[in-house]
């Protein structure tokens, strides 16, 4: 009962914190991370440890399955070399670089305890990445590489992080051994999650007409991904994302408007929440930290995270601007590729906040190593990837808006203008159906009436720019009144039930009609 009580005040906090964080213009997660880390300091309240397998089993398949499903795969095909590049090649170079200053600065640790913590805080976290550029006016491709980046990483430095262990443990290693496993558990997981995201999707073609049956396999299908990876011993956060990605690309296919709404609807609020508990558990993470790193003096402590997160960033952009314009030098990319301006490779350069995954990976380390002996530098290893962790997040995340202004970065409106060429030629298309179709099985007026719409919406679309003032005016009063219709239309239906004229079950299906015409309006008014 305490746990749920627990869970339960969290889940009001960071409830009432997604309402304040607009007004306070501060990411959604680092205040989160904050308020966590001001709750565990409060005298008297039992400090909460963060478990590892709940974050592996509970949190990281939905989180990651989620942001692979809403990953556009078109864009994340054509940024595939800058994601592995960073995914693959950033993940190790960071592992490398902080193992190195970390042996040179903290003499105590050994270099397998060294490239440990390099493999725990070497990639950057997915959550934190969507939530960082969240509402941030920068290009569509950045967002997908560093998202992307944030999918597969995670995978690169779950793998090292098991060879690291089993290093330390038994006091061997072979980086040609290890090479070859990655492939074998990264290809395996691949596979794996591409099979299991056929199997679901045949699965939701068995139930199209079943909107609870289809949501409900969408949470089915990252825990069936993830265990069975993890049952033979190969890369569960690759089957995940995998099966996401393909799951995602086929939905449309597969899934009803009615299933479409809910899942959509269902995975919104349960991703929030998600989100939510992980960032402020994180930031609570903070008193049971310190209480176990006693054998070091504070000035020790801070002196070496602050290395160590230096490391990690410098280490980073070290690696993203050669690693962006080296591989120019080949004349196939150049052809493949336009050159990336230098602003934009600054923020891609700048965006490494670490998360959850880095800190359930370091409380998973072992209490003994192999000879029975205990793991003396344990406790100083979760500490300093906390450190990286609250560092990441609050340096680069509160700073991140303030230089995508002072770079001038803005989104552009391609995205716009090619979902606008779409529209169009839908709307246009389906007239000519109708046209061919219809018009002899249909009167004139039948038939006008069913054209209006498209050919409003293709009005709207190619309005001319000397009368846009006045149709957007026009548009606005428009569904300003069809709002309050529809707000009238509510009273009047509760009314009724209040006076026993309909029932409670009458109301709510008039309700969900009176909802999805005013989504609709929505979405309408946001492509006039």
């Amino acid at each position: 009962m305490e746990n749920i009580a627990t869970i339960i005040i969290l889940l009001a906090i960071v409830t009432a914190l997604a309402e304040v964080t607009e007004r306070v213009k501060i990411p959604y997660p680092i205040l989160l991370v904050l308020t966590g880390i001001t709750i565990s300091m409060v005298p008297g309240l039992p400090s909460i440890t963060l478990n590892p397998d709940i974050v592996f089993l509970v949190f990281l398949p939905p989180i990651l399955y989620a942001a692979a499903w809403t990953m556009p795969w078109q864009e994340f095909k054509a940024a595939k070399r800058p994601i592995t590049l960073l995914a693959i090649g950033c993940v190790i170079f960071t592992t490398c670089a902080v193992a190195w200053v970390a042996h040179l600065f903290i003499p105590i640790m050994s270099w397998p305890e060294c490239f440990l913590l390099g493999a725990i805080i070497s990639p950057p976290d997915a959550v934190a990445a969507a939530a960082a550029t969240k509402g941030l006016s920068i290009p569509k491709r950045v967002t997908v590489i560093l998202e992307g980046e944030s999918l597969v990483n995670d995978a690169t430095g779950l793998i090292a992080y098991k060879y690291a262990i089993a290093a330390l443990v038994t006091g061997a290693f072979s980086v040609w051994h290890a090479g070859l496993q990655f492939i074998v558990v990264a290809g395996v997981g691949i596979a794996l999650g591409l099979v299991v995201g056929v199997i679901f999707k045949w699965i939701h073609k068995l139930t199209p007409d079943n909107p609870t049956n289809d949501t409900t396999l969408t949470f089915l299908a990252p825990f069936v991904a993830y265990l069975l990876a993890e049952s033979i011993h190969i890369s569960g956060v690759l089957a995940v994302v995998v099966c996401g990605l393909y799951l995602g690309r086929q939905s449309s296919k597969v899934f009803s408007q009615q299933g479409r709404l809910q899942a959509y609807g269902v995975w919104n609020t349960v991703i929030f929440i998600l989100n939510g508990l992980i960032f402020i558990l994180i930031g609570m993470q903070l008193r049971s930290v310190l209480q176990d790193i006693g054998t070091h003096s504070f000035r020790t402590l801070l002196w070496y995270g602050v290395i160590v997160s230096v490391a990690v960033i410098v280490g980073r952009i070290i690696w993203v601007y050669p690693g962006t314009y080296l591989p120019r030098l080949s004349k196939r990319v150049r052809t493949a590729e336009v050159r990336p301006p230098l602003r934009l490779v600054t923020i891609i350069a700048w965006s490494g906040m670490r998360g959850v995954v880095s800190l359930a990976a370091a409380l998973a380390l072992p209490l003994t190593l192999g000879d029975g002996e205990p793991f003396k530098n344990r406790n100083l290893i979760i500490f300093l990837t906390f450190c990286v962790i609250l560092s990441t997040l609050v340096l680069q995340g509160l700073t991140l808006r303030p230089l995508i202004q002072w770079l001038g970065i803005t989104a552009g409106d391609e995205e716009h203008k090619q979902e606008q060429k779409a529209r169009l030629q839908i709307a246009s298309a389906v007239i000519e159906h109708i046209e061919e179709n219809y018009a002899l099985a249909l009167s004139d007026e039948v038939l006008n009436q069913i054209k209006t719409k498209y050919e409003i919406r293709i009005q709207r679309i190619r309005k001319d720019e000397s009368t846009q003032k006045m149709a957007e005016q026009e548009i606005n009063e428009f569904h300003r009144i069809q709002k309050e219709l529809l707000e009238r239309e509510r009273q009047l239906t509760l009314r009724m039930r209040d006076d026993g004229q309909i029932s409670d079950e009458a109301l709510r299906k008039i309700e969900y009609e009176l909802d999805l015409e005013e989504t609709r309006l929505i979405l309408e008014r946001g492509i006039a």
